[in-house]
């Protein structure tokens, strides 16, 4: 038995047009239960996210904890970066990022926190990126004084770690600017950006850039004193 014409939420049946069944769309939530995220965890996620998204500006689009679908057949086959970036892509915000309507971003980044810091759930996780096809995999371990920052590089479907060894071992390609630790008052560690490898020239927020011009001022004012 031939159906009357249909609404689809997504898609708008032509006019005249009927089908054998009434399409279910699939849903992708934008929102879900999550696991308990600590104060410094969040505090550690919104730093990098305003550092990243001032230095990218309108090159491209940078989101924070808002999930990525890389199978349009599959809403359980998803992830949800502290961080990924796409450049070239509208800057604009977003409440999710389907790799099959804007493309794969060029970069995902994981803060881990105690919920999610063990090889199993790591390894887990590394799978569901190679398998939405970012091209740039950064885990960084603010509590991990000897290697608190490790870094992987997508190649045709493989996820490679990268040896951290030697000038430019840092560069994320995408971003152009190197990945650098550096210490933070209330975080012990944090992640950061610098334009060269050996962290002489670090990327600054809004914030930091009108904190450098004032303490700018103020050396000058002193020299008049």
């Amino acid at each position: 038995m031939v159906m009357s014409n249909a609404s689809s939420p997504g898609k708008a049946i032509p006019d005249g047009r009927r089908y054998l069944r009434t399409p279910q769309p699939l849903v992708f939530p934008v929102a879900a239960e999550k696991m308990p995220e600590t104060g410094e965890h969040a505090l550690a996620c919104a730093d990098l996210f305003t550092l990243v998204r001032a230095f990218v500006g309108p090159r491209g689009a940078v989101g924070s904890d808002q999930f990525v679908y890389f199978d349009p057949s599959d809403p359980s086959a998803c992830l949800a970066p502290d961080l990924i970036v796409r450049i070239g892509a509208s800057p604009e915000l977003f409440p999710s990022w389907k790799t099959w309507e804007r493309g794969a971003p060029h970069v995902g980044v994981e803060i881990t926190s105690a919920f999610d810091a063990s090889q199993l759930e790591w390894e887990r996780k590394l799978e569901r990126y190679t398998r939405a096809g970012i091209a740039e995999v950064v885990r960084f371990d603010p509590a991990n004084q000897e290697q608190p920052l490790r870094l992987w590089d997508l190649f045709d479907g493989d996820l490679v770690e990268r040896s951290l060894e030697g000038d430019g071992a840092r560069l994320s390609d995408a971003l152009g600017a190197h990945w650098c630790v550096r210490p933070h008052r209330e975080l012990g560690q944090r992640l950061g950006l610098s334009l060269d490898a050996s962290d002489q020239r670090p990327v600054l927020t809004s914030e930091e850039q009108a904190l450098a011009r004032i303490a700018e001022l103020e050396a000058e004012l002193s020299k008049h004193r």
